[in-house]
């Protein structure tokens, strides 16, 4: 017999984190809106390619759907939306809180909105897990795990570094805006991703063919200050592009000094590195050999689908012993 596949309900918050979490063999419902509100625009056709295990379900209608754990991944969500979207029943359900950043208000001393002893909050890095105060609420990490296309191998062939960052001007300091405008200066560098047009770069790349327009550069420079761990990060060491960056937040122990790139919070010592390895390609293609290796061990699809039908599998089974 066929075991049943869970039933998650969740939201459509972040879209290359969505597509990864759905590889995991459970049904994703995805509740729908015809607005413009966050996290209710499903999943549409086109960009990633989409599962059959995700069904678009009108918000309407998920009351009277049956679900086996709710996972909630913004704060309007867990505050607003599950009162609004959910019955009194599903308000009972399996409940986890994904929580995609460290706290913004006060690194070290801001109370998480979760405080729950039966609610399960995941973060997605241990910098996160550790800075949050996260109350009453049992926590766990799930790293990151991604997936490139296999076929696209680093050449480092051009004599600049990529930047990989959505709406930076917008977001100014904590991105990292001065810092990429000084390191600009003295080193050449394309930036992508949403509004990049801003700051003379080149737009938005399809997620598909990320990986193929990063692989041509000779690193990967990520100035952001503080923000969670970028999947754009993981995925350019899945492709093995040498990755330069801020020391600051999960950077520290994802990239390793002279293996897989270069992480310092001296910007004047990382302008040096990405001097060095315009002018040094072999040197480039060896911290290529470590970024891969560090992400295959690190950010493995395989892995991170594990953890994550493992976590459903236990909230779910807690609570039909505590109901029982």
């Amino acid at each position: 017999m066929t075991k049943k596949s869970l039933r998650v309900l969740t939201w459509h918050i972040h879209g290359s984190y969505l597509y990864y979490l759905t590889q995991t063999p459970c049904t994703f419902y995805l509740p729908c809106k015809d607005t413009n509100e966050e996290g209710y625009g499903g999943c549409k056709p086109g960009g990633f390619p989409w599962g059959k295990n995700i069904v678009n379900i009108a918000a309407e209608d998920v009351k009277h759907t049956e679900f086996d754990c709710i996972l909630f991944q913004s704060k309007k969500a867990y505050l607003e939306d599950q009162y609004e979207l959910l019955n009194e029943e599903q308000r009972a359900l399996p409940k986890i809180y994904l929580e995609h950043d460290p706290p913004r208000e006060v690194p070290t001393d801001t109370k998480h909105i979760v405080d729950d002893p039966e609610c399960l909050l995941i973060h997605v890095t241990h910098f996160n897990n550790l800075m949050w105060n996260n109350n009453r609420t049992p926590t766990k990490v799930i790293e990151h795990g991604v997936m490139v296309d296999e076929s696209v191998q680093y050449t480092g062939e051009l004599e600049k570094g990529i930047v990989v960052i959505n709406g930076i001007v917008k977001r100014g300091r904590r991105l990292g805006l001065d810092v990429f405008k000084k390191v600009r200066k003295k080193i050449p560098l394309d930036i992508v991703g949403m509004m990049s047009e801003e700051i003379g770069g080149l737009g938005e790349i399809p997620n598909r063919e990320l990986a193929a327009f990063s692989s041509k550069y000779r690193f990967f420079f990520n100035p952001i200050r503080y923000t969670s761990l970028g999947l754009s990060v993981c995925e350019a060491m899945m492709t093995g592009i040498p990755v330069v960056g801020l020391a600051t937040t999960e950077m520290v122990v994802t990239v390793k000094n002279d293996y897989s790139g270069y992480v310092h919070t001296d910007v004047d010592f990382l302008i040096g590195k990405m001097q060095m390895l315009l002018e040094d390609h072999e040197k480039a293609k060896q911290l290529s050999a470590g970024a891969k290796q560090t992400a295959k061990e690190k950010f493995n699809i395989e892995r991170f689908k594990t953890d994550w039908l493992q976590t459903f599998n236990e909230v779910v089974k807690k609570n039909l012993i505590s109901t029982n």
